[in-house]
């Protein structure tokens, strides 16, 4: 009997839960093992051919266990791992570049819209800079029309002791005025020769429930044309971490609002 689980728990492994429910239906329906290899079952079922013929011989072996002990425990085995799966995160690739088509291909820009589009509450940004981006400033836009509130921290300029040209700050504060901008507040009083370290990490988080973790900058040319890698992260610990994380660097005064 261990034989016909394992053949299960390798159907949800491969599987998404509604294709399993439609499956765990068409075996209620079914009298015995050698059904599942009929044509009329097969009909509108996404399962390869020989994950079939794998559950059809592991349960041929154990002949007592009747359809709907199958589609029980085929459901039970969706929903615990469903379950899992949400509790420690949803983990998506975002390749932009040349393809191999090994890894899906998603504009990191396009990503990143749906991030803020799915902001109700907060959102927050970090990025080295910023500039060049009507669509990004479009979502940015239609997110404070919804009320949601926009802390973004930016690296600041050469004039302001920082280690970039352009003043993202200013632009971003000329194109929206109603964004929180914050800045790390490491270039007072320090000597001007000092080495000092920059905002390099590149993040989007909404409402502490997505978080998009990118080697991209908030510019046109690294959402458009450059090789850009980053991660996508739906639930779990991760986004209510990194979103915690955030907000405690403006509490103790490491980063300021400008």
């Amino acid at each position: 009997m261990k034989n016909l689980w394992e053949v299960i728990a390798n159907i949800w492994i491969e599987l998404h839960p509604d294709r399993i429910e439609y499956m765990a239906k068409k075996i209620m329906k079914i009298n015995t093992a050698q059904d599942l290899i009929s044509t009329s079952f097969k009909q509108g079922l996404n399962v390869k051919n020989e994950l079939l013929l794998k559950l059809k011989n592991a349960w041929e072996d154990e002949p007592k266990i009747s359809p709907n002990e199958i589609a029980a425990a085929l459901r039970t085995a969706s929903i615990t791992s469903y379950n899992s799966i949400k509790r420690q995160g949803l983990i998506e690739l975002v390749w932009s570049g040349p393809s191999t088509d090994l890894v899906s291909i998603r504009h990191t820009e396009q990503v990143l819209k749906e991030v803020i589009d799915s902001a109700r509450k907060r959102l927050f940004i970090v990025s080295f800079v910023a500039y060049e981006l009507p669509s990004i400033v479009s979502s940015l836009n239609n997110a404070i029309s919804r009320k949601v509130k926009i802390d973004i921290l930016l690296e600041v300029s050469h004039e302001q002791g920082g280690r970039v040209n352009n003043d993202s700050i200013k632009v971003m504060k000329e194109i929206i005025p109603s964004l929180n901008i914050y800045v790390w507040d490491q270039y007072e009083n320090k000597p001007t020769d000092q080495f000092l370290g920059a905002v390099h990490p590149k993040c989007a988080v909404s409402d502490g429930e997505v978080a998009f973790i990118i080697s991209a900058n908030l510019t046109k040319a690294a959402m458009e044309q450059n090789m850009e890698l980053g991660v996508l992260i739906k639930d779990g610990k991760v986004p209510e971490k990194l979103d915690l994380h955030l907000d405690a660097l403006i509490t103790i005064g490491i980063i300021k609002k400008v």
